[in-house]
């Protein structure tokens, strides 16, 4: 017999119910008819029941159907339970598990009952089966053991398309009133999807077998048939329909409707919904202390160091107090989210700072009915004088200025605000969790040209100098070659670049140097220039004209420094002959080239105007993982987006693993080849150290040109983390993305001009040199924006640059190889269709072909119209099959759904190793075999060309005079014959029937095999 199990453990920041601040809660669990509950935890808003319900279940094949319902009441006596609903949790049988080894401790955030429920917290929660006997997977095997996989099934995708219109309406209505959990991914090991259940390996897989970079699959990841069938018995691809690979359903995008106005409409509605249409309202109190006055003596000096707090049912908020005053002015601004309201007066207390206990001096109450609506763009409420009243309500001495309304997420003061969910936070912590936008320094590269020296003095006269030049901007640092003229007038013209940025306020350092012996050098001159000198260069063929500058000894400039001694004319000095220009043509790199999201040169005057806007809306996230369980918290989660040189980051939702931050940001497009990335962090910053660092939860990149315009793009983005111990779903980003084009004509015109500013193409950068300019702009940019107020960490700004994209890893090299044979899939196709017609598979189409033949070899003018006609009528034909989804992170192109954990391992090691040498051995002798694979395709492939130069080369005489007569034949014939007969007899010849084919090879391929090559003449 087989029973479900549901461990209830705890449950954490439940709504108080008693009217006391309170709730007494039970849990009661509903499955399959059966109704069981647990003890009731008086007086306790975040109980522990750790207690373990048991239900019968019927048909473990049906388990996946079934709907566990997990209900928190409040037990209040004499009362119904209708009244008392703390929140509740729809969990699918799915996501059971059907062992308890692979069950884990799930936390759940609580659903409301209905439209006006007042429901927050979550619990924690779990949940497997348990069965008396072994149990076998609902899958049948046969005799031979083997899990026979569904037979692979052509879909009507129009029926599909009218059932899930017809049922739109009914799915739509369930969505609304309850959320449903279908898997747990926020964990490692969890339960199986729904399907056919994991079948055993036939046999252990070889390590490195076959040129595919196979590997072993990891031990505690069981390889299922779902994931296999789908490729190992797909039919033949056809050159009409795109092909889309499948992942894992839990890894997918889920479409959503959030109550936007963008999508509701806004005709006489909101003032805001022009700017503010992609988020939900969300409704806060604000409370903005100004000032006060005429404050009354509280102690013995006459005076008082007054504070104010302002109060909201079990809310609390502070202003920080003066010593000493009796007319503060404060300008602090409170806000409180309307779906935390616990009270509906509003109590501001003024109150006087003291050692032991603070005094009371007077407050101002307000009824949260009569609290006006403010939505920008009205004008800011003006604050108002209010007289202080005693605890009995009568008038005191003192008055405060206070302005209180009601506004949303668009007022203007929102970022700067206090929140109410940042009470236990430490004031001086409290920037760390605001809204910010940041602007990445404008970077330029600086082109240096060291040409020549002159009378340089070394300190050894009867020895030549062996002499480079040493250059140091910031952190960057080049070094020339040494010069060929070993004198003291040496000449390098060599040229060398590097990264700047505003305000150009660095030092270049040139220092000349002599190789005196191994390890030894001594520097002969050392100059040095501010990077403002270099004159802007916007046309790529005019160069400055070079300068000389004196360089100088370092030790005699020291010794005058330290002497205190006056600056005298210099007499004589070395001199070095150097141009300097800032490439302001150029664009410069600071993020991978595959994912760039702003393509514009650094000089304001080459920049194209902007052809579009786009809109982005950070809604809220749900299912996060808890990054906090040590120190009892769960996930401070904050967002951050990168397009072009704007940084955005929203404010931090502060212990909650189901976010909701609704905050809309605008950035102009200049390019629709772009991306934007979105990432999600932990905040580290608020309880944690000043060194402690802000932990990824996942990212998402949408690539523009990959959107319609002026439509609205509403999902959950699945968000991933790819670690050691493989890879891990740890939560889902709702986002709502507009792209709005303004200039249709410059943006079409965009597709026919080169994506790099004009510089690149007419003076390229040395390939060498592109990474390492590239890995320093990102240096400075992560520099710069970590010395913001509040900062941007250095570890999010690498995250979202992808600093260490270059790194080798084995999953992405395999994840390339399975994308090119993607693509030759398709070569592949037109092959295998084309051999159908030669061995007349299908007659009629074979003779289609004929007639098709006869025709354009008959007409040869309808040959070029015929193929683009061709390629128009499948992309209208694909036009069915477009994809109505953004683009998202795809764990089976990435190969991370089954990366054997080594693998992994491997890819986050840091770099020299840290590993063990047995580890680094195995892993070297695992890229040995791996290259020796490419190399022997590389050594095909070069054999092959080469054969092909060795027909005319004499290399084999013989060969060489076969094919140079058969060449003169073949003229001949060609010119007495016309090409019509010729194309008839060579496409009937290659579309003749099987009876007149030979299974041996044709002649021409023999001949070409027998070519000689250069593969005998290798060691």
């Amino acid at each position: 017999m087989t029973k479900l199990i549901v461990e209830v453990l705890n449950a954490s920041d439940l709504m108080p119910k008693d009217g006391q601040g309170s709730a007494s809660p039970f849990v009661e669990v509903d499955f399959d008819d059966q109704r069981h509950r647990t003890q009731t935890k008086t007086k306790d808003l975040s109980p522990a029941w750790n207690e373990k319900l048991v239900f019968n279940v019927s048909d473990p094949n049906d388990l996946p159907n079934k709907i566990i319902d997990v209900i928190v009441y409040n037990d209040r006596k004499g009362g119904g339970h209708h009244k008392n609903f703390l929140g509740r949790v729809r969990i699918s049988g799915v996501s059971v598990p059907y062992t308890e080894s692979e069950a884990t401790i799930q936390r759940y955030p609580l659903d409301k009952r209905g439209i006006f429920s007042n429901i927050r917290g979550d619990i924690a929660l779990k949940l497997y089966a348990a069965h008396d006997s072994p149990y076998s997977a609902p899958p049948q095997s046969n005799a031979a053991g083997v899990v026979e996989p569904p037979p692979l099934q052509e879909l009507n995708t129009n029926k599909l398309e009218e059932d899930s219109k017809g049922n739109e309406k009914k799915k739509k209505k369930k969505e609304k009133e309850v959320r449903t959990f279908y898997s747990i991914g926020t964990a490692t090991g969890g339960a199986p999807p729904p399907g056919p259940a994991p079948a055993p390996m036939p046999g252990p897989t070889p390590l490195f077998s076959g040129f595919a970079f196979e590997s072993q699959p990891p031990k505690d990841k069981p390889v299922t048939v779902e994931m296999s069938s789908a490729y190992a018995r797909a039919g033949p691809p056809t050159a009409m329909n795109m092909q889309v690979l499948r992942q894992h359903p839990e890894f997918g995008l889920v479409e959503t409707s959030p109550s936007v106005a963008a999508r509701m409409g806004y005709r006489g509605g909101d003032k805001t919904a022009s700017t503010y249409d992609l988020v939900e309202q969300m409704h806060y109190l604000y409370v903005n202390v100004v000032k006060a006055k005429d404050l009354p003596a509280m102690d013995v000096t006459g005076s008082l160091d007054p504070y104010v707090e302002v109060k909201l049912g079990n809310y609390k908020g502070s202003t920080k107090h003066f010593e000493k005053n009796q007319n503060p002015v404060w300008r602090q601004i409170f806000a409180f989210s309307k779906d935390k309201f616990q009270a509906n007066m509003l109590e501001i207390v003024v109150k006087d700072k003291d050692i032991g206990k603070d005094d009371f001096v007077g407050r101002v109450a307000f009824d949260l009915t009569e609290v006006p609506l403010r939505v920008p763009p009205d004008s800011p409420l003006a604050p108002q004088w209010y007289r202080l009243e005693d605890k009995k309500g009568e008038k005191v001495k003192g008055e405060i200025m206070l302005a209180v309304w009601v506004g949303t997420q668009a007022d203007e003061c929102f970022s700067e605000a206090w929140h109410s969910d940042a009470h236990s936070i430490n004031p001086e912590k409290l920037a760390n969790t605001r809204s910010q936008v940041y602007f990445s320094p404008k970077l330029f590269y600086l082109r240096l040209l060291v040409l020549e020296a002159q009378d340089l003095v070394p300190s050894d006269k009867g020895r030549a100098p062996d002499t480079y030049v040493k250059v140091q901007l910031g952190n960057q640092l080049r070094m020339s070659r040494t010069s060929q003229m070993r004198s003291v007038n040496p000449i390098w013209n060599e040229e060398l670049m590097f990264v700047a940025s505003e305000p150009l306020d660095e030092l270049l350092v040139i220092t000349v140097e002599d190789r005196v012996g191994p390890g030894k050098d001594e520097i002969l001159g050392r100059m040095a220039l501010p990077v403002s000198v270099a004159p802007p260069r916007l046309d790529p063929q005019k160069f400055p004209n070079p300068r000389w500058f004196n360089l100088e000894k370092p030790s005699s400039s020291e010794e005058a420094a330290a002497e205190g001694e006056k600056k005298k004319e210099v007499k004589f000095s070395s001199k070095i002959h150097i141009r300097l220009c800032l490439d302001t043509g150029y664009h410069v790199l600071d993020e991978s080239t595959h994912y760039s999201s702003d393509l514009q040169p650094s000089s304001k005057h080459l920049r194209k105007p902007s052809i579009g806007i786009l809109e982005l809306g950070i809604l809220s996230a749900r299912n996060l993982l808890p990054m906090k369980t040590k120190s009892g918290r769960t996930t401070d989660a904050y967002c951050v987006a990168k397009y072009g040189n704007k940084w955005i980051r929203t404010r931090t939702q502060l212990n909650s693993l189901a976010p909701r931050w609704n905050e809309q940001y605008t950035w102009e497009v200049h390019d629709p080849c772009t991306v934007i990335t979105i990432g999600v962090f932990d905040n580290c910053q608020i309880n944690g150290g000043s060194d402690a660092k802000d932990q990824r939860i996942g990212k998402v990149r949408i690539r523009l040109s990959t959107l319609e315009t002026d439509r609205i793009y509403t999902h959950f983005y699945p968000l991933l983390a790819l670690q050691t111990s493989g890879l891990k779903k740890t939560g889902e980003l709702q986002l709502a993305v507009r792209f709005t084009c303004t200039a249709w004509v410059n943006m079409i015109t965009l597709y026919s001009k080169p994506l790099l500013p004009k510089m690149h193409y007419v003076q390229p950068i040395p390939v060498r040199h592109v990474d390492m300019l590239r890995f320093q702009a990102m240096q400075i940019v992560a520099s710069r924006l970590a010395r913001a107020e509040p900062p941007l960490r250095r570890e999010v700004v690498e995250y979202m640059l992808d600093v260490d994209s270059h790194m080798w890893s084995l999953r992405r090299s395999k994840a390339n190889f399975h994308r090119i044979m993607s693509l030759l899939t398709i070569i592949t196709a037109v092959f295998r269709w084309f051999d159908d017609i030669c061995n007349w598979r299908n007659p009629v189409t074979s003779c289609l072909v004929h007639v098709l033949f006869f025709i354009l070899v008959c007409y040869p003018e309808l040959i070029l119209p015929t193929v683009f006609l061709y390629l128009f009528v499948i992309g209208i034909w694909n036009y069915r099959f477009r994809p109505r989804h953004p683009p998202y992170m795809d764990t089976k192109l990435s190969q991370a759904d089954m990366a054997h954990p080594d693998e992994l391992d491997e890819e986050f090691d840091t770099f020299p190793t840290s590993r063990p040498p047995d580890i680094v051995r195995m892993r070297y002798d695992r890229l040995r075999s791996v290259a020796g694979k490419v190399q022997t395709v590389a050594g095909d492939l070069a054999t092959q060309g080469e054969r092909i130069q060795g027909i005319l080369s004499w290399r084999d005489p013989r060969a060489t005079a076969i094919f140079i007569f058969f060449s003169l034949m073949l003229a001949v014939f060609l010119y007495v014959t016309p090409f019509q007969v010729v194309a008839v007899l060579v496409g009937l010849y290659l579309l003749r029937h099987p009876r007149f084919r030979n299974r041996m090879p044709s002649v021409p391929f023999n001949f070409f095999k027998r070519l000689p090559a250069k593969a005998d003449m290798l060691l």
